[in-house]
């Protein structure tokens, strides 16, 4: 059987473990694809109302409808190309008997279900640092090779990203973490009518909030996560407990920067988000261009091929991504530090 024909690639990425990662599994869960090259995105910053009221003898009020406002944007092109010579499949596996256990092919298989699995991985990771942009700044920034560097900015409220001051930062004296959770969660309802409920922040804002007195008396550590009311866990997360109806995780997950090549975290220091899954975030996907997927909305495509002269085996994967908060007011993004 050629196990590099889209039908058999197809299934094994199927099969393959899913990544856990935290933001985009929390809160991006909906998937958006598209027909064509261009992302249409919805978001919706409406604030809550009332009805009106009027004289039952008298003509209803005309009151116009919810609007969102619908955006365009044509997506930078994830191409992971890896290379499979010959030879590869002659070497002895990672973890394999010395001397070889297994035939070629079977070392051909399990080098195409590694390969697969890291290019799978490395598309989470791409699209979770987009996810993270996106409650941190309110914008998204795509470049790359052959991309120009392009902002997509969903217009969250100025409000809603916060940079303490000298005086006012945590850790200081007469701070009181707490005081400003309440209070941030006060402006993300203003804005949009959502009640946050999780505070996901790196572990220096994590000693530094932990210190409070007050979070010392009031943090609850002792609520499993089969009672949290929304947020469960993922890679580089970690529950620390509840404040009333706050459920606390500190984020210290890594990746290698594509640029510098150093290891960066995905929520830089000092960093606090304010959320819940009223955020409605979508992971959105542009049409893959490429006749041998069929033209399909697809959220990724694999396919393989053979050059002849010399002999080498190529595996590409394709995507289009782009992380969208609906609700763009729904989060709110501090620097307290």
């Amino acid at each position: 059987m050629d196990i590099f024909t889209t039908g058999v690639l197809t299934r094994v990425v199927q099969a393959l473990p899913l990544p856990a990662p935290f933001i985009l599994n929390n809160f991006f869960g909906e998937i958006q694809t598209e027909e064509s090259e261009e992302i249409h995105f919805d978001v919706n910053k409406n604030r809550p109302r009332l009805a009106p009221f009027v004289l039952p003898t008298v003509p209803g009020r005309v009151v116009s409808s919810k609007g969102y406002k619908t955006s365009t944007f044509k997506p930078a092109y994830v191409k992971d190309k890896r290379v499979f010579t010959p030879n590869r499949a002659l070497k002895r596996a990672a973890g394999e008997a010395i001397g070889g256990s297994l035939s070629p092919e079977q070392r051909m298989q399990l080098l195409l279900r590694q390969d697969l699995l890291d290019q799978l991985d490395m598309l989470t990771r791409r699209q979770e640092v987009m996810a993270i942009e996106a409650l941190v700044t309110g914008r998204v920034t795509v470049k790359g090779e052959d991309y120009p560097e392009t902002v997509v900015d969903f217009e969250r409220h100025g409000d809603l990203t916060v940079e303490l001051t000298a005086g006012d930062r945590w850790g200081e004296t007469g701070v009181d973490p707490l005081d400003d959770v309440e209070a941030w969660a006060l402006d993300v309802s203003k804005q949009s009518g959502a009640a946050p409920n999780t505070l996901v922040m790196d572990l220096k804002s994590w000693k530094l909030f932990s210190e409070s007195e007050r979070v010392q008396k009031l943090l609850d550590r002792f609520r499993g996560s089969d009672t949290l009311a929304s947020t469960v866990g993922g890679d580089g997360a970690k529950f620390m407990g509840n404040i009333g109806d706050y459920d606390i995780w500190v984020y210290s997950g890594f990746y290698e920067h594509p640029d510098t090549g150093a290891l960066t975290p995905f929520l830089a220091d000092y960093t606090v988000i304010l959320t819940s899954k009223q955020v409605e975030g979508v992971r959105a996907y542009g049409a893959i261009q490429d006749e041998a997927a069929g033209l399909q909305a697809l959220p990724y495509f694999t396919k393989s091929w053979v050059e002849q002269d010399p002999g080498v085996r190529f595996l590409l994967m394709q995507s289009a991504p782009l992380t969208v908060p609906y609700r763009v007011n729904a989060s709110l993004a501090a620097k307290v530090r």
